[in-house]
């Protein structure tokens, strides 16, 4: 089995940022093989290497903003869809592609063949300070943790 990284991304005291780990936590009560492992997060770029370095697969758990979605949706991403981060340390820092790249260059243990799943929710609010998600957001998290859960579903059987 691949050892496979749930990482749920977001800052829970900004309302809505928060519901990657929200999604996160959700799963941890959940039955799952020993190969799934779980972190949290509130950084991007560069500084995601080392908590996905040594997975063969991680699927990553985040709020996205988007003007064409309604709060609440859930849409099923590649790193290569990411252009940039709120996460971001800087304006300088790097897209998920790009610091996926940078890493492998630098020898990190980051496989070229690593599979990145993203579950991106589309937040209402992100810039308020709150542990409370909005309503439509709250109310997608079940939809989000039945979709990671599709994932590792169907690349069970996957080599």
């Amino acid at each position: 089995m691949k050892k496979t990284l749930i990482l749920g991304l977001g800052n829970p005291i900004l309302s809505d940022d928060g519901v990657g780990i929200w999604v996160a936590r959700a799963l941890r009560g959940r039955a799952l093989p020993p190969s799934v492992f779980f972190a949290e997060a509130s950084i991007g770029g560069l500084r995601l290497l080392e908590i996905i370095a040594g997975y063969e697969r991680v699927i990553l758990v985040d709020a996205i903003c988007s003007p064409q979605g309604f709060p609440g949706e859930i849409s099923l991403l590649q790193p290569q869809d990411l252009k940039t981060s709120l996460h971001s340390g800087s304006a300088h820092d790097l897209s998920l592609s790009g610091a996926l790249k940078l890493g492998r260059e630098l020898g990190m243990d980051i496989p070229p063949d690593l599979n990145i799943k993203i579950v991106a929710i589309c937040a209402e609010e992100v810039q308020t300070l709150g542990e409370k998600m909005t309503p439509a957001v709250e109310a997608s998290v079940p939809h989000a943790v039945e979709a990671v859960l599709e994932i590792l579903k169907e690349e069970k059987g996957s080599p």
